[in-house]
């Protein structure tokens, strides 16, 4: 049977996305790994982590995904947090889109801290649901 590369790739700025990311790779059997890691030759689903700041994401996430080979890419599996705004999903999926690049319609979303904003989040049930997403796109895909 055909293994399928995944990789899990990441961006943030309080360490809230990192925390979904640890949780994803490590239930799906990877490493999570900042934007500065290079992706391998060949990736089959990318799992994307980032952020809303100040009402949009970060220059770093739209510089990666513009940086992106879409003929090496299969999918794009997008995570996010964010205190305030709802969702990265939208933008990022937009800027993924725009480059060819193929995005999963389902994304995982939860809240993150900021100063006293939704103290202790991402927390436990939202490591427990970040991983019942990514093993559940992994067994569709």
């Amino acid at each position: 049977m055909n293994q399928k590369k995944v990789e899990v790739r990441y961006y943030t700025r309080t360490g809230n996305t990192k925390k979904l990311a640890d949780q994803i790779a490590g239930s799906i059997g990877c490493e999570a790994h900042t934007l500065d890691f290079p992706l391998p030759e060949k990736t089959d689903i990318l799992f994307l982590g980032a952020s809303i700041y100040g009402a949009n994401i970060d220059k770093n996430i739209k510089d990666y995904i513009h940086s992106l080979d879409p003929a090496k890419l299969g999918k794009v599996v997008v995570f996010s947090t964010s205190a305030l705004v709802e969702r990265a999903f939208p933008e990022i999926k937009k800027h993924l889109v725009a480059r060819g690049i193929s995005v999963a319609s389902d994304d995982f979303y939860c809240r993150g801290q900021f100063t006293l904003l939704h103290r202790g989040r991402p927390n436990s049930q939202d490591l427990i649901d970040a991983n019942k997403f990514a093993v559940k796109i992994l067994k569709e895909s």
